[in-house]
């Protein structure tokens, strides 16, 4: 597995915290002239424990860290901002006796700040600048990490690998969405290659599919849902000593197959198509009138 790590937790915050105070980059750290950032693995050994002196350890667990110089400096800047406007909205709330929100949000809002306040009024009373969170925030600055797991593989392997995840999250809600393969229930390997190798040819028809709806049939359908729906209802027709038939293509049928490049089996488009003409109205024509002389 290729899993994020955030940079608050120990194990990271204590490998940061070793670098110390340091200039452009941490020392140790290595650059990769392509990607523009620096980078540093590191094994770790975590076990578990089980029943009757059981031990079990992980496989290939390695720490990846990266920093990126340009990164720090937006994220500083970005820190800056808000510990300003902060401190400029709790001043005024201050002086104008404005009552706070509930504590959840004060968290989330004011989360470099400590408040003193009523509890019942909900009044702030005074307010101090953390500076613990602050000095935390600047030295993980233009880091981030992630963790592999039972994988051979580097540093810069592993985060091209898991920037990856967005489009595979698409790929995965296309199947347990469309596709309806939220459960691959197999019982042999072979049985598992198979599905796979089926939703592969899937996926890749209704990536087309979702291209076609979109600069085709936007106007009259909103998803590949809808599209799919409107085609569900044709079925192919077997009976014993009869000739098999497929049902008729009608209505927005027959758009989705002209968009698509579909050519309708034979005997299955509509029936007639009714023309216009300008011989004058339909039905009985009227009889001659009687003139009655005198």
């Amino acid at each position: 597995m290729i899993m994020g790590t955030k940079t608050g937790q120990k194990h990271v915050r204590q490998l940061i915290d070793e670098f110390g105070n340091f200039g452009h980059h941490p020392d140790g750290m290595q650059v990769d002239p392509e990607e523009r950032i620096y980078y540093l693995q590191k094994d770790m050994d975590y076990q578990i424990e089980g029943q009757r002196d059981n031990v079990k350890k992980a496989e290939n667990l390695k720490l990846n860290l990266y920093f990126d110089p340009i990164r720090r400096g937006n994220e500083l800047t970005d820190l800056d901002i808000a510990l300003a406007a902060q401190r400029e909205a709790l001043e005024a709330s201050l002086v104008n006796q404005i009552p706070l929100d509930d504590d959840e949000t004060l968290k989330q809002v004011y989360r470099f700040y400590r408040l003193k306040y009523n509890a019942k009024t909900r009044i702030l009373e005074d307010f101090s600048l953390d500076e613990t969170k602050v000095i935390r925030c600047r030295r993980e600055a233009g880091f981030f990490a992630n963790t592999t797991h039972g994988l051979d593989m580097d540093a810069l392997s592993a985060n091209r690998h898991y920037r990856l995840r967005d489009e595979q999250e698409k790929y995965f809600a296309l199947m347990k969405g469309v596709l309806g393969a939220d459960r691959q229930r197999t019982s042999t390997e072979t049985g598992k290659i198979g599905r796979s190798f089926i939703l592969f040819v899937a996926q890749i028809m209704g990536c087309y599919l979702s291209h076609v709806r979109k600069t085709k049939l936007g106007e009259q359908f909103h998803s590949v849902a809808d599209v799919l729906n409107e085609m569900r209802p044709i079925r192919y027709i077997e009976h014993p000593n009869t000739k098999a038939y497929i049902t008729p293509f009608v209505g927005k049928q027959v758009d989705i197959c002209e968009a698509l490049g579909f050519e309708i089996p034979e005997g299955c488009a509509p029936d007639y198509v009714v023309k216009k003409t300008n011989k004058g109205k339909r039905g009985r024509p009227r009889k001659n009138q009687l003139v009655v002389k005198e």
